[in-house]
């Protein structure tokens, strides 16, 4: 089974690292001015701008 790569505001932290918003069902697409947030495993994620988005954790090299 493979590691779950969306997550729900209110959710735990799996890892250290940078998390971005990401538009629902429509991550290749991308959204304006995603919130980015630096978490710690452990914590839960915060509220996102539109019911409609999700986090997702950001590229490496960025």
């Amino acid at each position: 089974m493979g590691e779950k790569t969306e997550f729900e505001p209110g959710d735990k932290v799996p890892n250290d690292g940078k998390y971005i918003e990401i538009g629902e069902k429509s991550f290749h697409m991308g959204i304006t001015d995603p919130k980015i947030v630096n978490l710690q495993k452990g914590d839960h994620f915060p509220g996102t701008k539109n019911d409609n988005r999700k986090w997702s954790r950001a590229s490496k090299n960025s």
